[in-house]
């Protein structure tokens, strides 16, 4: 496929480095009560934050469950107004667009829905599906729109012959590989990824993951992918952003921050994060955070993760933490943190003493091959074994060991 984008004329300049940006980005709902449905509060599941996406990148967010991720990817794309704030697509502010180039700019921006079950119509085909943002946006009509639909299956792994199926006879890996065709059936420059792979199997989701990362590649694509998984976002994130109830607390390079964040925040997420090796799980120090998230509704004064902090806790409660709302700062190169005692965080081992260990396989253990090899020379045969980072594999496929 070929990208022939239509922008509009206000738009500048495609060499621009940030593709999107948001600027005290807000997103309030309202609560309503009694007969006259008078607000009686506000959710306010953004409040304020500020980041911006590099073109040809992507940008990880995860958090708890309730924290703002998918809110603010929809925003990202107007598919939810902002209760204040600016989100600008390639400078150009999208609250000030009307209808008509509101979806023109569309076609630039997609999303890939979390549940593949439930973001497919039932009553429509596959091929119906695919074809319906064509359609809308008409790019192709008779052998063309046919012929674009067959390739669009074919980049995601599928059959063009299924076009006439419909969605219930799917897997649920092959359905979220139909999402992504339709997403990128417009050929598009940016694409919210919103959990994508949390309804799939784990065999599935290296499958999907390795899919969106051959795509970026291919077709340039800049990616917001959100998640819970901090093992996947690290895998696929140029930068990772931290959420917690509405505000992003850490922000950087994904190296930089799984290895020395500064958030105790972000320390707690990776301290819940499984490790397939004893002695690294032994070592590490675990972080269980105490209470429930405060509502939304009327968060905490101060910074928000105080009521749960175990740094705030270990300095003896210092005022600071209940009265002023930390502000992103740079701690180290492109790493920023909103915590006023992020450099005491980084003095503690809580939460990361796992990374950067690589754990070791030293071969098949010689009592364990004695016990099943008795007939091939027992531990005759034991002697002349290897560990299996000493054998090599030649081009034409067969392992040689040495003698």
């Amino acid at each position: 496929m070929t990208a022939s984008h239509s922008r509009p004329q206000d738009a500048p300049a495609a060499d621009r480095s940030d593709l999107v940006e948001a600027e005290d980005l807000k997103i309030h709902f309202p609560i309503r009560a009694g007969i006259f449905k008078t607000e009686v509060g506000t959710v306010k599941a953004v409040d304020g934050i500020s980041f911006q996406i590099r073109r040809g990148e992507t940008l990880g967010m995860v958090g708890e469950s309730g924290c703002g991720k998918s809110t603010t990817g929809r925003a990202l794309i107007r598919l939810r107004e902002p209760t204040a704030g600016t989100v600008r697509f390639d400078g150009v502010d999208l609250g000030s667009l009307e209808r008509d180039k509101l979806r023109e700019m569309r076609r630039r921006m997609q999303i890939i829905f979390q549940d593949p079950y439930g973001s497919l119509d039932p009553r429509m085909t596959v091929g119906s599906i695919i074809a319906e943002p064509i359609d809308t946006h008409h790019l192709a009509k008779g052998a063309a729109r046919k012929e674009r639909i067959a390739d669009l299956l074919r980049i995601v792994g599928l059959d063009p012959q299924y076009v006439n199926r419909y969605p219930h006879e799917f897997s649920g890996g092959q359905r979220q590989r139909i999402g992504v065709a339709r997403a990128l059936a417009v050929e598009p420059e940016f694409i919210v990824c919103d959990e994508p792979i949390s309804a799939l199997d784990v065999s599935i989701q290296a499958q999907v993951l390795n899919l969106l990362t051959d795509l970026r590649g291919q077709l340039g694509l800049t990616y917001l992918f959100i998640a819970h998984d901090l093992s996947v976002v690290k895998h696929i994130s140029d930068r990772v952003a931290v959420m917690y109830l509405g505000k992003i607390v850490e922000i950087g390079p994904p190296d930089s921050t799984y290895a020395a964040p500064g958030h105790p925040y972000t320390r707690a997420l990776l301290s819940a994060v499984p490790v397939p090796d004893p002695e690294s799980e032994r070592r590490r120090k675990r972080v269980v955070l105490q209470g429930d998230v405060p509502s939304p509704v009327d968060p905490p004064d101060g910074c928000r993760f105080h009521t749960r902090c175990w740094l705030y806790e270990r300095l003896d409660k210092p005022a600071e933490c209940r009265t002023v709302d930390p502000l992103l700062r740079t701690l180290q190169g492109e790493q920023e943190v909103a915590c006023h005692f992020a450099e005491k965080a980084l003095e503690t081992d809580v939460g990361v003493a796992h990374i950067g260990h690589v754990p070791v396989r030293h071969g098949t253990p010689e009592a364990a091959l004695a016990s099943i090899r008795p007939g091939d020379g027992g531990v005759a045969a034991v002697a002349q074994t290897v560990g299996i980072e000493e054998t090599s594999i030649d081009p034409s496929g067969s392992t040689s060991i040495p003698a």
